[in-house]
């Protein structure tokens, strides 16, 4: 009765708060820098946002009974990120950086414009999933704009390397459990942009290719604006 629509007012206020969040973010970068670089207050209270917001949607399967092992489990890839993301708002530790920008972003971005969900507004899971998978993105450019990490091309191929580890893995799991856990065994049932990537299995490897192109790109315009300074 209720169910997401691609592209629906509600998604399209999501998307909009998306990118109203950045915009305000970028021009009040030159602002939060001296405010925040010395205080980690704010990254921690967003960290244990995003980390509660994340518990209470297992909670809310749980009351539901429609937590399972074949669709609950957190081992999507946004789930990583997002992990790595509060890790990374916690501790400042640069090492998680480069893997929430490409790898996070990315996949993150690409969630909240064409999300695998059907509830829809007001259900608290689809505030749940905008509000992490935004948190994400954020994450990425708010270390990126205010605290002045920047991306690199070592990053790039760590970040790679780390998918690939991770890729066997979560197809064993999806065996055992029945699971599509980063959608190894089919593409999301909403449609997204795995769909211009070719038919299962072939849209994997196309994935990786598109993923380290993208990657690329958005290393090269983040550097050259490095050099710029």
């Amino acid at each position: 009765m209720n169910a997401f629509v691609l592209f629906s007012p509600e998604h399209l206020v999501a998307i909009t708060m998306l990118f109203i969040c950045l915009l305000v973010l970028f021009l009040l970068k030159k602002v939060l820098v001296p405010s925040f670089n010395n205080s980690h207050l704010f990254e921690r209270i967003f960290a244990v946002s995003l980390f509660a917001m994340e518990i209470s949607y297992h909670l809310v399967l749980v009351q539901e009974r429609k937590w399972s092992l074949s669709e609950s489990l957190p081992l999507h890839l946004c789930s990583f990120t997002l992990f790595c993301s509060i890790i990374l708002l916690w501790t400042g530790s640069k090492r998680f950086y480069d893997f929430v920008f490409f790898a996070g972003m990315g996949e993150a971005l690409q969630a909240v414009l064409t999300p695998s969900i059907i509830v829809n507004f007001p259900d608290f899971k689809f505030f749940q999933f905008f509000y992490v998978h935004i948190g994400i993105i954020l994450t990425a450019f708010y270390i990126l704009w205010v605290k002045e990490y920047r991306p690199t091309f070592k990053g790039i191929i760590q970040t790679m390397i780390t998918l690939n580890v991770l890729f066997p893995f979560i197809f064993a799991v999806n065996i055992l459990v029945q699971g599509n856990y980063m959608f190894l065994r089919m593409k999301p049932i909403n449609g997204s942009l795995l769909d211009l990537l070719g038919p299962y299995p072939w849209y994997i490897l196309s994935m990786e290719v598109v993923a380290f192109l993208l990657f690329l790109i958005v290393w090269l315009i983040f550097r050259k604006r490095i050099i710029q300074k």
